[in-house]
């Protein structure tokens, strides 16, 4: 009787440590699909999304990732969820790959100079003109000066623009005109508008023939 209930007892224990390590088992199995899963989910995340969260996207991945190598211990043939931990890791290191060169192209574009302010910048002041085009703050009292800057400083460096630069040259010139028939309602001076116009008719056939000039350069070359 006493070695019936003793291989009962026996028994029992076998049992539930059994059950103890299926419980393990199933636990770890959960572990390494939830890691899968995870990482298959950020597949279906924007590239844009990516980059703005991506510490956030880190910390979660190193989480679950732990998990899953630790869990895998607790499986006895572990080869099939090695395999897929594998296949997961190398798919996520190519997104962090890409978002990683995404994020360098960025800053690389961030800190490049904006050679279009550039040009605003040296025809009309430092930050006094952006790409609004707003000449709000050109009246009366400055226009002349801000035409003579413009006329010169295109005078100066006429022979190092592009034809592209001359087209937006003329778009601010324009832009430039197009304050000033407000401001002579505003009281600009006979005197001032006299230079203006002086300066204006500088402008013309210096625009004219220096674009002429690069579109012909760069016809040239490409012939080249």
């Amino acid at each position: 009787m006493k070695n019936t209930k003793l291989a009962l007892g026996l028994a029992v224990i076998a049992i539930g440590f059994t059950s103890c390590k299926d419980e393990k088992a199933a636990q770890a199995e959960k572990k390494v699909d939830t890691y899968v899963m995870y990482v298959d989910s950020l597949g279906n995340v924007t590239a844009e999304d990516a980059r703005e969260n991506w510490e956030g996207i880190e910390a979660s991945y190193q989480l679950r990732s732990g998990e899953a190598e630790a869990a895998i211990a607790d499986l006895k043939d572990n080869t099939e969820a090695q395999a897929r931990l594998d296949a997961s890791r190398a798919k996520y290191e190519a997104l962090k790959a890409k978002i990683e060169a995404e994020n360098a192209a960025a800053e690389v574009a961030a800190t490049a100079p904006n050679t279009k302010q550039q040009m605003r910048n040296a025809l009309f002041g430092e930050g006094k003109m952006g790409e609004d085009m707003n000449f709000s703050w050109v009246n009366a009292a400055n226009i002349h000066n801000v035409y003579q800057q413009f006329v010169h400083t295109v005078e100066d460096n006429k022979d190092k623009y592009s034809r592209e630069d001359w087209d937006e040259i003329k778009l601010m010139y324009e832009a430039l005109d197009s304050r000033k028939n407000t401001v002579e309602k505003e009281g600009l001076s006979s005197e001032d508008n006299r230079k203006i116009a002086g300066l204006k008719t500088k402008f013309a056939p210096m625009y004219t023939l220096n674009r002429m000039g690069a579109k012909s350069g760069e016809m040239k070359r490409a012939k080249e």
